[in-house]
């Protein structure tokens, strides 16, 4: 099964490397996994998109297709007002309430959720730079596309000893708040 999501934000935030972890990750897994990254040719601040594919079988389109997206994360609103369209109805939007606002009919056409994904990162991890573990953990408890403790070694593989366990806690407070909005 063909499992579509995109994470989108500006330039700066890390959602090509929390990309990049979850097509690593399924890899590992042992099946396919591929990311494809947007962006402006500003280096920070511009709009940024990620889709990850991840699949059983050989991928052979990179991107997602519009419409058929079951997952975003947003962390700005510029992006999300570009890209939003491309999640299917009823799918799972989670944003970053503090720089995302949704309207009323979004949330009429896809099931919204708020985690302060940043605030998280540099409030309670005390490392802003977290942010896209969190938001990799976050996408992880609420769409279980891979096991997440394969997630979790994949992701630590990726960042210097030293700051590794900022990383490993990052990880479970986004664990931690996706479990908390899933439940209500």
């Amino acid at each position: 099964m063909e499992r579509q999501l995109r994470f989108v934000g500006v330039g700066g935030q890390g959602v090509i490397l929390a990309g990049e972890i979850l097509a690593h990750a399924k890899i590992e897994e042992g099946g396919y996994g591929i990311k494809a990254s947007t962006y402006t040719s500003q280096v920070r601040g511009g709009p940024t998109k990620v889709d990850i594919i991840l699949s059983e079988n050989e991928i052979l389109f990179p991107y997602a297709n519009d419409g058929e997206i079951e997952f975003m994360l947003a962390t700005a609103q510029v992006s999300y007002n570009q890209f939003k369209d491309g999640v299917k109805e009823g799918g799972i939007i989670v944003v970053e309430p503090n720089l995302v606002k949704p309207t009323e009919e979004d949330r009429k056409k896809w099931k919204i959720y708020e985690i302060p994904i940043i605030t998280i990162a540099k409030e309670e991890v005390g490392n802003v730079i977290t942010q896209s573990v969190v938001a990799l953990a976050v996408t992880i408890e609420m769409t279980k596309v891979l096991d997440a403790k394969i997630v979790e070694e994949v992701m630590l593989s990726t960042v210097p000893e030293k700051v590794k366990e900022a990383n490993k806690k990052a990880y479970e407070l986004g664990i931690k708040y996706a479990q908390k909005a899933l439940a209500g």
